[in-house]
């Protein structure tokens, strides 16, 4: 590719990114959203489904769309996530992981494990049921690790809306979403670990818990050192300049020496500097570059690589089901165990669509995939479906179930008043 034609294709991608993503934000939808849809319409996805539903509509030299994917922007897409992985573990406050304690954590464990497997039985019945170990087996729990993740800020915007975030059921779904992270990136780590059918489980988890150890000690001196630095040059350039080469660094050990997603490392590197005092100043500085020009790339990559064009009715009643199963497996999986947890069913239920929302962590973990030759591309179709029902639904959902039941009024109270 020559240098004006990645210019151009970059110029495309950044001017459509902002257009569709103020679109998405007018029409209540997050603007990742938006910036995928473009993807779809720049790239070979919207003429390839055009030519579908009417063959020969569009001139074969059309059909490749104004912008095709290549490995420029496919590298550019990589540091995109890393960049996003790495603020959202700037972003994570382990003070407020602390007060959460064990029902946070717990409801995290559950949100995780119930869609994993709910997702992995998914992909089995329409592809059969296969013995752990097989290259089949292997599929299904990545379909159901994608599952796993939560977005909180969709979440964390209507809760705010509707004055209940700093409520006990809203500090507990913070915490638990920013938990049901973590261990859904683990959980990524685990899997892709056992992407070569000659490897050992074993092996596997010994490197895992290996990587994480090594990031627990390293995490603490670099920590101590670049607290040091950073009381000595607060504010300054260097502060978000060497960051950024932590997060390089980790993200690079991570995938060279430990055969781990080079996403945990640069997560892992943003919690290790979450606490230092300039990590909101870090944040900024790193998320203009992010926003300006990274992440753009990495969203709309994704519709770029979307393909319509191998879509047949199963995989639509696959991705439909996808939806359904992704947004069941949450509401079980969380609401259920906070009812054990001593929570009463309205503000149990409250958590469980509070978890409901998927957004970046479910399209980094599918584009991974992709990457690895996992899947197809046609799963991003179920991706992007089960994001944008999420971020419709959740909103609506939430402001009815608290309008009936606000924090604090419970059914039994009700009765009781109205027995009385």
């Amino acid at each position: 590719m020559e240098t004006y034609e990645i210019l151009r294709d970059l110029a495309i991608i950044i001017l459509a990114a902002k257009f569709m993503g103020l679109v998405a934000k007018k029409c209540k939808i997050p603007s990742v959203v938006g910036e995928i849809v473009a993807g779809l319409i720049i790239g070979p996805c919207l003429p390839g489904l055009i030519n579908l539903i009417i063959p020969g509509v569009i001139p074969s030299n059309f059909l490749s769309g104004l912008v095709q994917p290549s490995d420029f922007i496919n590298w550019m897409a990589e540091i995109g996530v890393i960049l996003i992985m790495f603020s959202a573990g700037l972003e994570t406050n382990l003070k407020e992981l602390k007060k959460s304690g064990l029902q946070a954590l717990v409801i995290a464990c559950f949100g995780v494990a119930v869609p994993l497997v709910f997702g992995a039985i998914l992909y089995m019945c329409f592809h059969g049921f296969a013995a752990p170990g097989t290259e089949e087996f292997f599929c299904a729990a990545f379909i159901g690790s994608i599952m796993t993740a939560t977005s909180v800020s969709i979440t964390v915007e209507s809760l705010r809306e509707l004055g209940h975030l700093q409520g006990r059921v809203g500090q507990t779904i913070l915490s638990a979403a920013i938990i049901d992270d973590v261990i859904g990136i683990i959980v990524l780590t685990f899997v892709l670990g056992m992407k070569d059918p000659s490897s050992n489980p074993g092996m596997v988890i010994v490197k895992t818990v290996l990587f994480l150890l090594v990031s627990f000690v390293g995490g603490i001196v670099c920590y101590k050192v670049f607290k040091k630095v950073d009381a000595r040059y607060p504010h300054t350039r260097r502060i978000p300049i060497i960051g950024l080469g932590i997060c390089f660094i980790l993200s690079y050990i991570a995938e060279r020496y430990f055969g781990i997603a080079d996403i945990t490392g640069a997560y892992l590197a943003g919690i290790i500097l979450c606490n230092v005092r300039d990590a909101s100043y870090i944040d900024r500085k790193v998320s203009i570059n992010s926003y300006m020009i990274f992440a753009p790339v990495f969203f709309v990559g994704i519709g770029l690589k979307t393909d319509f064009s191998s879509m047949d009715t199963s995989m639509l009643l696959f991705s439909v089901l996808f939806v359904v199963v992704a947004l069941a497996g949450k509401i079980i999986g969380c609401s259920g165990i906070s009812k054990c947890l001593g929570f009463n069913m309205p503000d149990s239920l409250k958590i469980g669509i509070g978890m409901m929302t998927r957004g970046e962590v479910a399209l980094i973990i599918t584009s991974k995939g992709l990457n690895l030759g996992i899947i197809d591309a046609s799963y991003f179709t179920a991706v992007i479906l089960l994001i944008i029902v999420s971020s419709v639904v959740v909103p609506i959902l939430l402001k009815a179930v608290y309008s009936k039941y606000p924090d604090g009024a419970y059914p039994e109270k009700k009765s009781e008043k109205a027995a009385s």
